[in-house]
């Protein structure tokens, strides 16, 4: 039999672990199969759209890679990069940093087919990280676990994204902070960075290495064809050109082997190869086969995938990823 002084710390014991219980269920958390009960399809769906999708135009699921990037490092993963600006609201896709993004309406579809399927169920954040590894899977046969149950945001304003994305013209030291400032490391910074094996840039984003005297870490070669593609004022033309000009349809590790030969695009890119804290990094990952950079991708994507998350009560679960709920 319990004496006072053990009955009381029981009772104590007790009382914080059901505090703790419902702390956690307001909070919530991800987890993986978060929907095999609600809507067991909801994965298969959004694969099923995203891979027709990226078929059709290998563009699209640079896009999406992209997309969840964009939407994660501005308030976390909450679905706000998603919302049309209208007059009242110029929102994140407003920003002069988000105007070339794609795969809005790819996003928009699977939401559609979700609704008629399990209506008020599935998040757009969610939706959004489901078809960021689906482009993995389907560009680069990369594929990880999803944990979800994340929830939709209430705002997106345009002025956030060149406060929180880091941009093209950035240093390394910048680059470290900005990733830094949302948990991820120098490590996951470089990691991801592969994505840009994938994808497209414009003229406007390059030609400040060309312009008025060409990078000297720019390959001879390779920046004489940017030359010739560019035009010096992008005002009144702005071509586009692969980031990965190996195989700019194919997400691989060939990337790092572009940033070790001087034929990588943008500035935050080459500066990759301009540190020893890095370099080390990037001659690794350009090992033949990519099998170590594909693993280690994979765990940044998921990493990267649960930045300031809304679960539990928070948020909610918008109707229509492009519009906040009445």
């Amino acid at each position: 039999m319990m004496n006072r002084g053990t009955c009381l710390a029981f009772l104590i014991a007790v009382l914080l672990l059901v505090s703790a219980s419902l702390a956690e269920l307001e909070v919530g958390e991800l987890e993986v199969g978060f929907y095999r009960k609600t809507c067991p399809k909801a994965e298969s769906i959004v694969r099923r759209v995203v891979f027709k999708a990226v078929d059709s135009n290998p563009g699209l699921g640079a896009g999406l890679v992209r997309l969840l990037f964009h939407d994660c490092f501005v308030r976390g993963c909450d679905g706000s990069v998603l919302i049309a600006p209208t007059p009242s609201n110029p929102s994140e896709r407003s920003s002069l940093i988000n105007l070339s993004l794609r795969g809005f309406d790819v996003i928009d579809l699977a939401k559609t087919e979700l609704e008629s399927t399990c209506s008020e169920t599935v998040s757009c954040s969610d939706i959004v990280a489901f078809a960021a590894r689906d482009s993995a899977l389907k560009l680069g046969g990369i594929t990880y676990p999803v944990a979800a149950g994340r929830r939709d945001g209430f705002v997106s304003d345009e002025a956030d994204p060149p406060q929180n994305l880091p941009l093209f013209t950035f240093n390394l030291t910048q680059l470290e902070n900005r990733f830094a400032s949302k948990g991820l490391t120098l490590h996951d910074m470089v990691v991801l960075s592969g994505a840009h094996s994938i994808g497209i840039a414009h003229c406007s984003s390059i030609i400040n290495r060309l312009y008025p005297t060409v990078d000297p870490t720019l390959d001879p070669t390779f920046a004489a064809s940017l030359l010739s593609l560019c035009p010096n004022d992008t005002s009144s033309s702005n071509p586009t050109t692969p980031l990965d000009y190996q195989t700019p349809n194919v997400l691989d590790n060939k990337y790092y082997q572009d940033v070790l030969n001087g034929k990588v695009l943008l500035t935050s890119d080459e500066d990759l190869a301009n540190s020893s804290a890095t370099l080390s990094l990037v001659q690794s990952l350009s090992a033949k086969g990519g099998g170590a950079w594909a693993a280690q991708f994979a765990t940044a994507m998921q990493k990267m995938g649960q930045i300031g998350v809304l679960t539990g009560t928070n948020g909610n679960i918008r109707l229509n990823c492009s519009i906040f709920n009445d």
